[in-house]
């Protein structure tokens, strides 16, 4: 039986491409939430129309489709306070891509 805590785990260490943190730690993954057999995460995107939310979605679905759970999205605008702690974060910890 897969956990909460099995996803968290599976996908706790993804970084994001430009930035030496993870997409949880960014707070671009800003909730988890398992039902039944089907994981859903809510993306939290700094600004409209990243062009890589794409990308973002994908290095966090397939690890979570590895455990043999079904993977749902949902993405939102990070509130000012998240977003202002995202540019604090991107720029101590950029690294290009």
């Amino acid at each position: 039986m897969i956990t909460k805590e099995n996803v968290l785990k599976a996908i706790e260490n993804i970084n994001h491409p430009a930035i030496d943190l993870s997409l949880v730690e960014l707070g671009i993954v800003k909730n988890v939430e398992l039902e039944k057999n089907t994981a859903k995460i809510t993306f939290a995107l700094p600004f409209p129309n990243i062009p890589i939310v794409d990308m973002l979605i994908n290095m966090i679905k397939q690890p979570i489709i590895a455990l043999g759970v079904k993977f749902e999205e949902t993405i939102v605008l990070m509130t000012e306070e998240e977003k202002q702690r995202f540019l604090m974060l991107e720029e101590s910890a950029w690294k290009g891509m």
